[in-house]
């Protein structure tokens, strides 16, 4: 199995910009709606990258102040400019933008990993891709969000059963998400049960910490991966494992901000085992359980 041999999915991005005017892109599957910026409620003790609260059909709406969120100047019209209304990881929010450009449809394969020296942890895009030989930026939406609103993680041990405990002990799990927040988030939730992991930031790491592990005491046998990854998604990681019989019996648990519900039957089609919205650290660990024990069946 080559590491180097990316799978392609298609994929839609909505190209938007900031007051520099470089494009920048979110998943459109991530986008609800697209309005121009209503009357603000500014509330007391927010936090400053919060512009204010909209109401939308009723409902109450956080606006990100985009710009100030990722360290660009703010724009020039304040109150101007439109809301990218999203859905991530069980949340709505409202991102305020100069102005929405377009939509694109590409290839997985066409979204590169940000180019070495653009930030790393520090840095608010996942990937980059070229529109008409210009440069896009894809943005990292949720470690905007976790910025303002930290995932809240139980830092107490979690409670299990002698035979959850047992179950999940005998898992050697690989972690595979390009987002460090995301990332983190997992590994907190897996050491909180006293579990050890390997983590990959892209599909093409996953792959080479599979060959290395190969045949070792540490041999992997179930993974957490992410969907939108560059250059392979994690369908497409799926679909690769299956395709490989040294690894196609691996369970594999998609892990992703997107709604499950709409991404369920694709994950099902690629061959993944299941599904699941970040991020819930008790839903993460009911699924864990699931897991192991579905190994532990099959004698890996």
């Amino acid at each position: 199995m080559s590491s180097n041999k990316a799978r392609a999915d298609s994929l839609s991005l909505l190209l938007f910009t900031l007051r520099s005017g470089k494009l920048m892109a979110i998943n459109l599957l991530k986008v609800s709606e697209i309005i121009p910026c209503p009357p603000l409620t500014k509330l007391p003790e927010s936090h400053p990258h919060v512009k204010g609260i909209a109401t939308l059909r009723g409902a109450s709406l956080s606006v990100i102040d985009l710009s100030r969120a990722i360290g660009e100047r703010p724009l020039e019209d304040p109150n101007g400019g439109c809301l990218i209304v999203t859905d991530v990881s069980r949340s709505k929010q409202g991102l305020h933008v100069q102005a929405v450009s377009k939509i694109v449809h590409c290839l997985t394969t066409d979204i590169k990993p940000p180019p070495f020296g653009s930030g790393g942890v520090r840095s608010y895009i996942t990937g980059v891709t070229s529109v008409d030989g210009t440069l896009v930026q894809v943005l990292d939406i949720e470690k905007v969000i976790h910025g303002i609103a930290p995932a809240q993680i139980e830092t107490a041990p979690t409670e299990l059963s002698m035979e959850d405990a047992e179950v999940l002990g005998n898992a050697r799990i690989l972690v595979v998400d390009d987002s460090q927040v995301a990332l983190q988030q997992s590994v907190h939730t897996l050491r909180n049960l006293g579990l050890q992991c390997h983590t990959a930031r892209s599909a093409k790491e996953a792959i080479d910490c599979l060959l290395d592990l190969q045949g070792t005491a540490q041999q992997i046998n179930l993974i957490v991966s992410d969907i939108e990854m560059s250059e392979m998604d994690g369908y497409a990681l799926t679909r690769t494992l299956r395709e490989t019989p040294d690894f196609s019996h691996l369970y594999v648990l998609l892990h992703t901000s997107l709604d499950s519900a709409m991404n369920s039957e694709k994950a099902r089609l690629a061959g993944a085992n299941a599904v699941l919205t970040k991020f819930s650290s008790p839903e993460l660990t009911k699924c864990l359980i699931a897991a192991a024990k579905a190994v532990a069946e099959q004698g890996h």
